[in-house]
């Protein structure tokens, strides 16, 4: 295996995760449930939001990196 095959592989895994945990995010906006008053019984911000937003920005960074430096080819081939 090659360096750059391995950098690949990390680069999809972190497409991937990026791709679930987008989905695993709860909505931002107040929607419908706004009209009934219903928005402030789940606007709580909880621990489990606030590391899938960690998780969610350090996979960020991981495939951007990793994008720019396999559209450079900067890795031996």
């Amino acid at each position: 295996m090659t360096v750059t095959s391995i950098v690949q592989g990390i680069w999809a895994f972190s497409a991937l995760g990026l791709i679930i945990l987008v989905l695993l995010h709860s909505p931002k906006g107040d929607g419908i449930g706004a009209i009934g008053g219903q928005a402030q019984l789940f606007s709580s911000t909880k621990s489990a939001e606030n590391t899938l937003n960690r998780i969610t920005w350090a996979l960020v960074v991981i495939f951007l990196g990793l994008t720019v430096v396999l559209s450079a080819n900067w890795l031996p081939k």
